[in-house]
């Protein structure tokens, strides 16, 4: 079978501006190669800066963020669309080659209806009439199984969930009937309850339809439910390129084998569970608008020990975070620190209270200042809580900076001057400033890859081993409760379900969600995904 996509030798290259530099030519994809046929699956995978969603843009002819394509070929049955010029591709976008983003919530316009979204590019090229492309968006509403596809179009984008959101941008993009479509980490910030329907929905539609796909994410056990080759990338070039079969059972380079090795260790828990650090008893809180968020929540964690708290997206856990760090007081109940009740509102603590329980947030892009230096960010805390200044101060931030692992050469540097897991490493090094006893980690590695993120995961247990720090770590990622925590803590919609150690609460016999949950966690293993899907349906007709 003749290839539908074939990539030649190519190289993208962007210029940066470095102050008071010359301008530099940087290399970010250099002699990648690769070929899909119709109706295959590639998946691209590797960390942050590997190079895989450029390399999935080009395939639109486009280059992001001032990134130039210049070198190689991109051929779309056997023609170079690098060669068609901006009007010949234009031709092709949203038609023949379409796009599914991350985040479908900033893709769709809140001011008009799914439906009329989902069938837009179907109309602007004159593919099809208006009545044949809502027949066709019916049909796509019912193959990737949203709700009520009859009506389902009828609906805004803040009107459905982020994983109906999420297929729904996967009909707009099949809607046109294009020859491929580049997946752009469509999963990622879903749930992994979500994550298995959104995957199963774009599996099943690819079947149907017989489309091409380039699949790209950084997780390995994702991509493999779903491709036929994997292309693993690092820094721009081609580490591995091969069957999925082959990469997951045999890899051959050492990247690719840390890669499908990681996260494999579990720790073992602390036994000792009487030295109570925090307390929450039968906390229930909501916001202004009237909507209760928790209800009568109860649980604790020991001096320098980990609770994680896990549930999918509207189970409370950051609520419940709001409501221990003061964000949000508490409707009901009551939080206890070190064996004193904390005041329900952020402004009635002390310096000292505010000290003593400090926060990492998943974002660490929108959680710094991108004006301020590594050296300002740190040691705003140093100053605010221990009033030193000067010298001193960036003394203590130089002994932070070696703490987690950097040192003192990023005294200087900004925000967007530092990677995705140095960014989150200058977070943690802000939260540990202020000598807390308690950090609240609020999913600070479901952004980051793999290998990144089990960086982060063992610089956090290496600093609660030097400090005695005490987490309540936020995830929907079992993977890392099995790896961090001594105590868990099961969220759904509110409610606490299951409370306790982690080897009673990780261990049958289970109630229904956290079987649901821990079913649904993607293994490294060929044929998981439709293993799952079978014992639902068995389980369901069963019911």
């Amino acid at each position: 079978m003749p290839d539908l996509l074939s990539v030649k030798n190519l190289k993208i290259e962007a210029t940066s501006y470095p102050p008071g530099e010359p301008p530099k030519t940087v290399t970010l994809v250099e002699n990648v190669s690769f070929d899909v046929q119709k109706g295959k699956v590639l998946g691209l995978i590797g960390e942050s800066g590997a190079g895989k969603s450029t390399i999935g843009l080009s395939a639109l002819a486009y280059g992001r963020g001032g990134a130039s394509i210049t070198g190689g070929q991109v051929l779309l049955n056997g023609k170079d669309i690098l060669a068609l010029g901006r009007d010949g591709v234009r031709t092709i976008r949203g038609c023949k080659v379409c796009y599914v983003a991350q985040s479908a919530a900033a893709a769709f316009n809140p001011a008009h209806k799914l439906g009329e979204q989902v069938i837009e590019a179907s109309l602007r090229h004159k593919i099809m009439s208006r009545t044949e492309a809502e027949k066709r968006a019916l049909y796509l509403f019912k193959v990737l199984g949203l709700p009520n596809p009859e009506t389902f179009g009828d609906r805004y984008p803040h009107q459905v969930s982020g994983g109906q959101l999420q297929r729904a941008m996967t009909a707009m993009a099949l809607c046109p009937n294009p020859e491929l479509i580049v997946f752009d980490e469509p999963t990622t910030a879903l749930d992994v309850t979500t994550q298995i329907d959104v995957l199963a929905a774009i599996k099943h539609a690819i079947e149907e339809t017989h489309t091409a796909a380039l699949y790209i994410t950084h997780d390995l056990a994702v991509v493999a439910q779903i491709s036929d080759d994997i292309m693993v990338l690092r820094h721009g070039k081609t580490v591995e390129y091969g069957t999925t079969k082959q990469i997951i059972e045999a890899p051959n380079q050492d990247y690719t084998r840390a890669l499908v090795s990681v996260r494999q260790t579990k720790r073992e828990e602390a036994r000792d569970q009487s030295n109570t650090l925090l307390k929450i008893e039968h906390v229930s809180a909501g916001y202004a608008n009237g909507f209760k968020v928790l209800h009568d929540v109860s649980m604790h964690l020991p001096k320098g020990q980990t609770l994680a708290i896990v549930g999918e997206s509207g189970s409370g856990k950051s609520t419940l975070a709001r409501v221990i760090t003061g964000l949000l007081p508490p409707q009901d109940g009551k939080i206890t620190f070190d064996g004193k009740e904390l005041p329900k509102a952020l402004s009635g603590r002390t310096k000292d209270e505010l000290r003593r329980v400090q926060m990492i947030y998943q974002m660490a892009d929108t959680a710094m200042n991108p004006r301020q230096t590594v050296r300002d960010i740190i040691g705003r805390p140093i100053s605010f809580y221990y009033g030193l200044h000067g010298a001193k101060k960036t003394e203590r931030v130089r002994q932070l900076l070696d703490q987690i692992e950097m040192g003192d050469r990023f005294l200087d540097r900004y925000p967007a001057e530092l990677s995705g897991g140095q960014k989150q490493r200058v977070a943690i090094a802000r939260a540990l400033a202020a000598k807390p006893e308690l950090i609240l980690c609020d999913e600070p590695t479901s952004a980051l890859d793999p290998l990144v993120a089990e960086g982060i995961l063992n610089l956090l247990l290496k600093l609660q081993e030097e400090t005695a720090v005490s987490y309540v770590f936020i995830t929907h990622d079992i993977a890392i409760v099995r790896a961090i925590a001594d105590s868990v803590a099961v969220m759904h919609r509110g409610k606490l379900v299951r409370f306790g150690p982690k080897s009673k609460v990780l261990s049958p016999p289970f109630d229904d969600y956290t079987d649901l949950l821990l079913k649904s966690v993607p293994e490294m293993e060929l044929g998981w995904l439709e293993k799952v899907l079978t014992t639902r349906r068995m389980e369901s007709a069963g019911n």
